[in-house]
């Protein structure tokens, strides 16, 4: 028994061990940044131990918000996010509710042309993307950013989402029929609010694409004022010297806005993402 007992012990401290190991690889970079974000530039040039034991300060904070137009590409990034995360979201659910919950001509093809798309590189599509804005006029415009990232992301949300709908039990939607409710009322008054976690992470998946995308965003923007933050954050870099503390302190105001979204919807996030993979 107590042989037993020791060895329940021996593997749950091996298994705290590892995951101690796996959270100081996943946050060391992160502390890195932060750490480096605070120190001024002088310091990370004369002496790297000053990154741990050299003086603290929010300089490079008030400098690149200061001194850059980071302000008002961190309020493109966030209207463009939250503009394609709700777009996607609610063309994205109609499409999987109709794929999940309904039978019609061509739904099996339609179907495999989703999952093809989700196979196709996305850097193969710049130049007939670039082709299909600049034709629309929307070359250099918040709408260009806006069409391609719900265009890009449709595809794969819809996938996540037609899992969660074809798990919702068909007796649901026979007693609303019963009841009278047609389609639209099912899918506004039962299929969405049964799949809360899943438009959640669909949201999060959404928002952390548009938030973090640069290429398509460098391929189109050249007006300062519509620029990305990620493209913004490039331009701190120097031709000959870089202040690494002004680009480390751009890139954790980078970051804040993900890490509330998670820690807000990690619940859910967790949740859709195992339910989704057994459904789906």
């Amino acid at each position: 028994m107590s042989s037993h007992r020791t060895s329940q012990r021996a593997a749950l401290t091996v298994r705290y061990l590892v995951l101690a190991i796996g959270s100081f690889i996943s946050l060391a970079p992160l502390a890195y940044m932060v750490l480096v974000a605070l120190t001024a530039n002088s310091y990370l040039l004369s002496d790297p131990l000053s990154i741990i034991a050299g003086p603290k300060s929010l300089t490079n904070f008030v400098q690149v918000w200061s001194r850059s137009n980071l302000a008002v590409n961190f309020a493109n990034s966030l209207l463009i996010a939250v503009c394609t995360s709700a777009l996607v979201v609610f063309l994205a659910s109609m499409m999987a509710y109709a794929l999940a919950r309904f039978e019609f001509p061509g739904k099996k093809v339609f179907f495999a042309l989703i999952l093809i798309e989700l196979m196709i590189p996305s850097i193969m599509l710049i130049i007939p993307q670039f082709i299909v804005t600049k034709d629309l006029g929307l070359l250099d415009s918040r709408g260009g950013l806006l069409l391609i990232y719900v265009g890009t992301q449709l595809a794969f949300i819809t996938f996540l989402l037609r899992g969660f709908f074809a798990g919702i039990p068909h007796e649901l939607d026979e007693a609303m029929i019963v009841d009278g409710a047609g389609a639209w009322t099912r899918f506004f008054r039962l299929a969405l609010p049964m799949a809360r976690p899943a438009l959640a992470t669909a949201a999060v998946f959404t928002f952390l694409g548009a938030w973090d995308e640069y290429v398509w965003a460098v391929t189109i923007i050249n007006t300062p004022s519509l620029m990305t933050l990620p493209m913004a954050i490039h331009l701190l870099s120097g031709e000959n010297t870089t202040n690494w503390g002004l680009i480390l302190a751009a890139s954790t105001i980078a970051i804040i806005p993900s890490l509330i979204i998670f820690l807000i919807f990690q619940r859910q996030l967790v949740g859709g993402i195992t339910a989704g993979a057994l459904k789906a």
